[in-house]
């Protein structure tokens, strides 16, 4: 049975693990908690950056000598394999460390199996604590190593009564300079920043991140299918952040700069790229987690994939009464083709709300 001292030392190692979000692509995010064979905290770690020591070895050069016997939380299964670090799993075993919880199992087949090897060499270990609270801090890196493809998370702006912009195509601003705020976060939490060309021409976005300290600049992407949209001297061209335009393999891109252009086959059904395409090709230059900014005609596209994985709406207590929509078509007719959600969460973000939600599998007979 877990204890309370169980429950508050992965939950610690959950919170640790959390510090982590947006640094360490293509990495996971992993928080470790050592307690010493008398119970009492004796280091702590997360995996800071990819390419560094993980969150086990930080907590266990924290805790030195006072390891051996001790009880080690970690929030993914010890991994087993040498990359550019060596297995965790073996630096649990030559520390000392008696006993081994962690919460989630570790779906990547080339680092999984540490928890057999721990048991092999008598370690008790026991998997599973907080999982769902664990899972969900790292829902990016499980969803791209299950799907293949990178965690997508849409964010929108909208007023109360859904439009993304007034009919005159102002937009500028509908939520508050909270929301805008809040926006940061998500992007310093992502590996790449997706928008498309309508977006680029309105706007002219830079995309970075602002206002975070030690925040990891996100890959920019502009899906700009018949590279039209960014123009030379564009603010996603300052070379403060890597940047890729992705365009029709036929389209003209000799004003871009050949290492920001990235070709795509164009969708088989309707106008722009194959977004499973574009998610392939982020996926193999180490994107696991991608912020997809709008506007409303990539968005659909993107819902019409079925590559959506959880939506973010900041809603400003406005009312429009016309203009666009947040969301442009999405292969959706009827009702009952309806991609219902989920909502996960709800919070006042100076005058807006913001609503998390995800999608829910569709029932038989709907």
């Amino acid at each position: 049975m877990d204890t309370t001292a169980d429950i508050t030392a992965m939950r610690r190692a959950i919170a640790l693990a959390a510090r982590g979000l947006g640094a360490t692509s293509p990495n996971p995010v992993v928080g470790c908690v050592v307690l010493d064979a008398a119970g009492q905290s004796a280091g702590e770690g997360f995996h800071r950056r990819a390419g560094g020591p993980h969150a086990e070895i930080h907590a266990l050069r924290e805790a030195g000598e006072r390891a051996r016997g001790g009880t080690a939380y970690v929030t993914l299964e010890p991994c087993n394999h040498t990359g550019r670090t060596g297995p965790c799993a073996q630096a649990l075993l030559d520390a000392g460390i008696r006993r081994v919880v962690y919460a989630v199992g570790d779906p990547n087949p080339q680092a999984t199996g540490g928890a057999d090897t721990l048991r092999a060499e008598g370690v008790q270990v026991e998997q599973g604590l907080l999982a769902d609270e664990a899972e969900a801090g790292n829902t990016a890196w499980l969803t791209s190593v299950r799907l293949g493809r990178p965690y997508v998370l849409w964010k929108y702006a909208a007023t109360l009564d859904g439009r993304a912009a007034a009919a005159d195509a102002t937009s500028r601003w509908i939520t508050s300079a909270e929301s805008r705020a809040d926006v940061h976060r998500l992007r310093a939490e992502a590996d790449a920043v997706v928008v498309g060309s309508g977006t680029a021409r309105a706007d002219d976005p830079q995309l970075g991140v602002r206002g975070i300290d030690g925040a990891v600049q996100p890959l920019r992407v502009v899906v700009d299918t018949g590279a039209t949209a960014v123009k030379p001297g564009a603010r996603v061209l300052d070379g403060s952040a890597p940047t890729l335009v992705a365009v029709a393999e036929d389209a003209d891109a000799a004003h871009l700069p050949k290492d920001a252009v990235l070709r795509l086959p164009r969708a088989a059904d309707g106008p722009g790229l194959d977004v499973p395409a574009l998610l392939a090709a982020l996926h193999a230059r180490g994107v696991r987690s991608v912020l997809l900014e709008g506007g409303p005609v990539l968005a659909g596209s993107f819902v019409a994939a079925g590559t959506v994985d959880t939506v973010v709406g900041y809603l400003a207590p406005v009312l429009l009464g016309a203009g666009p929509a947040a969301l442009a078509d999405a292969g959706i007719t009827t009702l009952s083709q309806a991609l219902r959600l989920a909502v996960t969460e709800t919070v006042r973000i100076g005058p807006d709300l913001r609503v998390t939600a995800v999608p829910v599998p569709a029932r038989k007979g709907n």
